[in-house]
């Protein structure tokens, strides 16, 4: 298949605001199904840079026994009114020693009673816990094989997954500039770019740059045939900002250009600003038109808006079953006057 022809560029000044024809898209009363105008683009034509902006614990068990067999009395014994004489000392020391030995013995019985409980207790506690770690052992090795890794989701994956966002978001209106830089591969004209992520969205920022960069170095896209190539940066002046923003924000920036992005819930180049905007709400869910195919949405979505501020204007397809070029209004409809157009996210799609 062809390159699907694109219109040629205006040529203008970047500081002059939005084209009256990318207004005139937006406005209810105009025909934006007339067929475009034949002519493909220039891909050699020089493009100066478009925008120049500044910007525990163990118990102790002790036995203690007092015993005082010092004396004795006969209670048969006549009063004879003089003390009771002391018995001697080998008999003070046998009762003495019996008594010990009595002591000793009860506290031998209890030590060891003691000694046995806690020895049972430590025995039951050990077993069970024991029993435990191996019940979680079991469990844990299942029939023997080891648990699966979980590998981390590649970028065609990540790329492919929907998110949820709202699409009455309105956001902080603050933005983070996504850290780093990704130099230009090519050797064409250099355009460049930093990509800004609206605080609270919830998105993956990176995600989002790599796919700005890949899309737009990708030679079905605006570096075809090595006319252009893209770099994106992280400080300095760009020569654009691309911004991924909430429906409410991505309204706001858009107004400043004169556009109107609340019908449809779109995205827009702010020409008169240094933003290009990408509704958030649509890279999160896609649209209609494209369906399950939210890869190739996304590349649209970059291609289109990029296109705007490469001064490329809306068309249509003027073929039934013709791909739609990616400056169709791809977001809001792919037939238009009886005509049926494919979805199609690239400028030069090929064959």
């Amino acid at each position: 298949m062809t390159d699907v022809p694109l219109p040629r560029p205006r040529r203008a000044s970047p500081f002059e605001g939005p084209r009256q024809d990318y207004l005139d898209a937006f406005e209810a009363d105009v025909d934006v199904f007339a067929p475009r105008t034949s002519g493909a683009a220039n891909d050699t034509d020089p493009y100066a840079s478009v925008t120049d902006w500044d910007t525990e614990a163990g118990a102790r068990i002790g036995v203690a026994n007092d015993t005082d067999a010092d004396a004795e009395f006969d209670d048969d014994a006549p009063p004879t009114g003089e003390p009771v004489p002391a018995k001697g000392a080998k008999g003070r020391a046998f009762t003495g020693i019996a008594a010990a030995a009595v002591v000793t013995v009860l506290a031998v019985v209890v030590a060891g009673q003691v000694t046995k409980g806690r020895e049972d207790s430590d025995v039951q506690s050990q077993s069970a816990t024991d029993q435990a770690r191996d019940d979680r052992d079991s469990a844990s090795r299942g029939d023997g094989r080891p648990a699966p890794s979980v590998a981390p989701l590649t970028y065609e994956q990540k790329i492919n997954q929907r998110y949820a966002l709202s699409a009455e978001l309105k956001g902080s209106g603050k933005f983070d500039a996504v850290p780093g830089i990704d130099k230009a591969p090519g050797v064409g004209q250099k355009f460049t770019y930093r990509v800004d992520v609206e605080q609270g969205l919830g998105l993956d920022g990176e995600l989002f740059a790599q796919a700005v960069q890949k899309t737009l170095n990708d030679d079905r896209s605006w570096a075809h045939n090595g006319a252009r190539t893209f770099e994106r940066i992280y400080s300095g002046k760009p020569d654009f900002v691309i911004t991924l923003a909430s429906p409410g924000t991505t309204a706001d920036w858009c107004a400043k250009s004169g556009l109107d992005t609340t019908v449809d819930n779109v995205s827009c180049d702010s020409l008169a600003t240094e933003r290009v905007m990408i509704n958030a709400y649509r890279w999160a869910q896609g649209s209609e038109t494209y369906g399950d195919r939210i890869h190739a949405y996304r590349q649209m979505l970059i291609n289109h808006e990029v296109g705007h501020r490469l001064r490329y204007n809306h068309v249509t397809c003027d073929k039934d079953g013709d791909l739609a070029p990616v400056m169709q209004q791809q977001t809001k409809f792919l037939d238009h006057g009886g005509i049926h157009c494919r979805a199609n996210p690239w400028p030069y799609p090929g064959s």
